[in-house]
């Protein structure tokens, strides 16, 4: 029961944060290509936390108020039945969220202006939609194909592997890169807030989110575990939950002190790079300061 409560707690809480973040990026803002992904990233988030907040009521239910209703238990056992498919379905849909929102900052850094002048307007929207077909499709094949038998579970364990595998690379490639690129180049610039935010966000992926996807993999090859459920489980609901704080952290985070609502932070860290475009003209990567000068040299003349 104590395990119970805190997972409800843990859900309550994560929904309350990814709630507030939804209803900034979708009503208080105007996206910007980034914001697409953190959106649907949040959306991610929140519908796991709400998937095991349902799951662990209906556990209270059943064990204390709808123990042996027939009308009750038919539809329970369907529902924890469905559960690992849509769990899985999200947390891949959030890894490659993260690598869509890392890819494209990359890109936007070394390659500025081609990223200003060719980047399809609806860029963002058609990934995530394209990226949340992909994921259900497999992970819908991957739940028939645990009702009808196991003959097919290595097969779409060693597809999901590679399809983690590749997508984690090409995550750590961008970051990198773009890490080179800003820091050690000839031309420095300070790495902005949206970047040290999605960096968290990942780092913290990787250490609570993909023990889950581990032990699902493993689950359909060998049918055992690597990490222990109940400890899987409450890493993934606090991945789940975490982005919200991570966010509110670095846009609050000003001369080392925390200072600012939520909305404020929020605003700092999301709208950073409308802020940078409306006070320069010069493409991302380019310092502001050289602009500057040049500035400075032509009203002289």
């Amino acid at each position: 029961m104590a395990f119970y409560f805190a997972c409800l707690g843990i859900c309550v809480f994560g929904m309350v944060g990814n709630g507030i973040v939804l209803w900034f990026l979708g009503f208080q803002m105007k996206r910007n290509p980034f914001t697409v992904y953190i959106l649907n990233l949040a959306v991610a988030d929140c519908s796991l936390l709400l998937l095991y907040f349902l799951l662990i009521l209906g556990l209270f239910n059943l064990t204390i108020i709808c123990y042996g209703l027939d009308s009750f238990l038919p539809f329970f056992t369907k529902y924890i039945g469905a559960v690992p498919f849509l769990c899985h379905l999200l947390v891949l849909s959030s890894l490659g969220l993260l690598t869509a929102v890392s890819t494209e900052r990359c890109v936007s850094v070394i390659f500025p202006i081609w990223y200003r002048c060719h980047r399809p307007k609806h860029l963002s929207g058609v990934v995530s939609g394209v990226l949340w077909a992909g994921v259900g499709t497999f992970s819908l094949s991957i739940y028939i194909s645990s009702l009808l038998g196991q003959r097919h579970n290595m097969l779409f364990a060693s597809v999901g592997i590679v399809y983690s595998v590749i997508l984690s690379l090409t995550m750590l490639i961008s970051n990198v890169s773009m890490v080179m690129r800003l820091r050690c180049g000839s031309q420095r610039r300070r790495l902005g807030k949206l970047y040290v935010a999605v960096v968290l966000n990942i780092i913290f992926f990787f250490a609570l989110g993909m023990p889950f996807s581990v032990n699902a993999f493993l689950r359909l090859l060998y049918n055992g575990f690597l990490f222990h459920e109940r400890v899987t489980l409450v890493l993934a609901l606090l991945n789940s939950s975490i982005n919200p704080v991570i966010y509110f952290l670095v846009g609050s985070c000003r001369q080392r002190r925390f200072q600012g609502s939520i909305q404020v932070a929020l605003r700092r860290v999301f709208e950073e790079k409308g802020r940078s475009k409306e006070e320069s003209p010069v493409p991302e990567g380019i310092p502001m300061e050289s602009t500057a000068r040049g500035s400075a040299g032509e009203g002289e003349a």
